[in-house]
């Protein structure tokens, strides 16, 4: 059974990641922390087999964590899952050895491939002896689950609402939050962002970080130019 300790300051989401767990066999959640200080802790006394880590956390970022992690835990494995899609923190995770980066809006399918490429190749190394060449390169060439189709277009995306939810941007020169989307266009917050996650998945749109004088950065979505 692989022990997974989740990392997620948003409890709600936090809660449906242990749900994901619970429906794919070979998994067992031992703990969550909201905050980096509490990650910490947890680590020390765990030492968990995998760490579902999120970029945005009170404290810190999930990308400062990870030094922590290889220090305290060096036997632990990361998936990042968060709306984090930067260059530079990608690189950071990609260059700090992260099993994978899922980005929010997450769904099961891309969630259950992740977790279980990483419990066969788990297995796989922990066989004895020594791996021919054709094993090493399949465990390569996935130590970064590449998703399919079906789970990079998130479900649900209704062609006359996506439509509708371009012309709003496109008419907004300053860029609008996912709040602000779904106040415009009558829909929650989270069906507005998962829309401008989709435009930016396909390349109709740009997302910036913006950092106020206080409170989280604010994720804000423009028209690709």
């Amino acid at each position: 059974m692989i022990e997974v300790l989740i990392i997620e300051d948003d409890k709600r989401i936090a809660d449906i990641h242990k749900r994901f767990i619970e429906k794919i066999e070979g998994f067992q959640v031992v703990g969550s922390a909201n905050t980096g200080s509490e990650a910490k802790d947890w680590i020390q006394t765990l030492k968990p087999q995998l760490i579902l880590l999120d970029v945005y956390l009170p404290d810190m970022r999930g990308t400062e964590l990870m030094a922590f992690i290889q220090d305290e835990s060096p036997e632990s494995d990361i998936i990042f899952i968060t709306a984090a899609s930067e260059t530079d923190i990608v690189k950071k995770a990609f260059r700090g050895g992260v099993f994978d980066y899922i980005l929010k809006p997450l769904t099961f399918d891309r969630f259950k491939e992740s977790l279980l490429t990483y419990h066969q190749k788990r297995s796989s190394l922990e066989k004895q002896g020594s791996l021919d060449e054709d094993s090493i390169k399949l465990l390569w060439n996935k130590s970064l689950s590449v998703p399919s189709e079906q789970s990079v277009t998130p479900k649900g995306i209704d062609p006359n609402t996506m439509a509708r939810i371009k012309r709003k941007l496109a008419d907004c020169s300053s860029g609008m939050t996912a709040e602000e989307m779904g106040a415009a266009c009558g829909m929650s917050r989270s069906t507005a962002r998962r829309y401008l996650e989709h435009l930016v998945s396909e390349q109709s749109a740009v997302a910036e970080l913006l950092y106020g004088t206080i409170g989280r950065p604010e994720r804000r979505y423009f028209p690709r130019p």
